[in-house]
């Protein structure tokens, strides 16, 4: 019988790399004696996350491109030469039935250069709004499983999958208690912990409003949980205590989300995605500095179910205390949030998306 062999792709933050080892996780679950092979881009948070994982990796010289003048621009030409070349060695070495991105610069790398040599490509596509990037991959992807409904507007309407996003699976069969995971990281099982998360890099704004407010949240009876991000983590370590734990990247999210009473996130597609499956009170605050705005297109999404409540950074310094102290006092609040996270969450994300891997290694 054949071997299964199936490259995945995305990196650069982990909104592009937890979906990619979602999916192989999967892959390899199903396939026991699959061979599968990640592709990253040198430099980057996949490089050490992945074999962390598990699975093996190949970097790329690839680097995007800089908005603002950069003198890194200048070598942007020749790294996307060079990792064009890197991939299709990579692919020639081991000639995959299928090809998947999730995103990221080498992910764009590598999908070009697997459909110019025919490889069948998957695209998993995350956010509301996809980058142009993945909008010109489209076009000659067999198929692409997306986040969000309503996406004929950016893709070809007979490629695309409504998959929802995938979740870690540590995530999705959570089954720890709210004490253990409090007791995990060494605080009061008995009082209310605020977590929370700034994307795996960090939020410099939400870091900012943390450290401004700490005492306010303090006083609303809470605790903190506070991944601040390995930028960050420098900056705010001193400001830890008893009742405030600061990290600058947490691996065992599932203890994070156990431990949360109520969570302040960015609006990334991933971490909507895990939020529904947690199901928790939330306060979104979007980033800005993203592709066409779309982390405030994707709270917008949960703030109209009644899902969440978002305040934009813009915003942060008048609302935030009305917002929080609201949300904190008005159960019936939290419960309707509760109920349409719920509603929304899609923990079968990952195994549809292997299930349409599946019909393309049939080809």
């Amino acid at each position: 019988m054949k071997q299964h062999k199936v490259i995945i792709s995305g990196g650069g933050t982990g909104g592009h790399i937890f979906p990619a080892l979602a999916i192989g996780s999967a892959l390899k679950q199903r396939y026991a004696d699959i061979q599968l092979l990640f592709v990253g881009a040198i430099g980057k948070m996949e490089m050490q996350q992945v074999p962390k994982a598990g699975f093996p990796i190949r970097g790329l010289w690839i680097d995007g491109f800089q908005r603002s003048f950069a003198l890194r621009n200048l070598l942007f030409p020749l790294k996307l030469i060079v990792s064009l070349i890197q991939s299709t060695f990579i692919l020639l070495h081991l000639r995959p039935q299928v090809v998947v991105g999730t995103g990221g610069f080498a992910s764009g790398a590598l999908l070009k250069v697997a459909q110019w040599m025919g490889y069948p490509t998957l695209i998993q596509e995350q956010n509301s709004f996809p980058g142009i990037t993945n909008k010109l991959l489209g076009l000659k992807a067999f198929t692409i499983c997306v986040g969000f409904e309503s996406m004929e507007n950016f893709f070809p309407k007979e490629k695309i999958v409504f998959t929802g996003n995938p979740v870690r699976q540590q995530i999705s069969e959570a089954g720890l208690s709210s004490t253990a995971a409090k007791s995990h990281f060494n605080l009061n099982p008995k009082k209310k912990v605020l977590a929370i998360l700034g994307g795996s890099l960090g939020a410099k704004a939400i870091n900012e409003l943390i450290a401004f407010k700490q005492k306010f949240i303090e006083a609303s009876g809470f605790q903190i949980l506070w991944q601040c991000g390995k930028l960050y983590y420098e900056q705010y370590a001193h400001l830890a205590s008893a009742t405030i734990v600061i990290k600058p990247f947490v691996s065992n999210m599932n203890a994070f989300y156990a431990a949360a009473d109520m969570l302040i996130a960015r609006a990334g597609a991933g971490t909507i995605a895990e939020l529904c499956c947690v199901a928790k009170p939330v306060i979104l605050i979007p980033s800005p500095n993203v592709t066409a705005n779309h982390q405030v297109k994707n709270a917008e999404a949960l703030v109209r179910q009644k899902a969440a409540v978002m305040i934009e950074e813009k915003n942060l310094d008048t609302d935030f205390e009305i917002i929080f102290t609201s949300l904190n006092e008005n159960q019936k609040q939290q419960h309707e949030m509760h109920t349409q996270l719920t509603a929304l969450a899609k923990p079968e994300a990952t195994a549809q998306i292997v299930d349409e891997i599946e019909k393309m290694m049939r080809l």
